[in-house]
């Protein structure tokens, strides 16, 4: 997800956006505690991608 794309985004799709991508997270957690994963990289993506939601979102909330 791009920061082009997010800022596009209403607050409410940025909300729901942000819980699935953490719900996201979680999961990869759980994968790689069953070695279940495969793609190490989709887990440090998904943090990204919480941590610019939560950038855009507290940019916004300042203004």
């Amino acid at each position: 997800m791009k920061i082009t794309e997010i800022r596009k985004m209403s607050d409410k799709e940025i909300e729901k956006a942000l819980v699935e991508q953490r719900a996201e997270v979680k999961q990869f957690r759980f994968d790689i505690t069953g070695s279940k994963a495969k793609d190490l990289k989709a887990g440090a993506n998904a943090k990204k991608a919480v941590a610019r939601l939560l950038t855009e979102l507290s940019s916004r909330n300042e203004n």
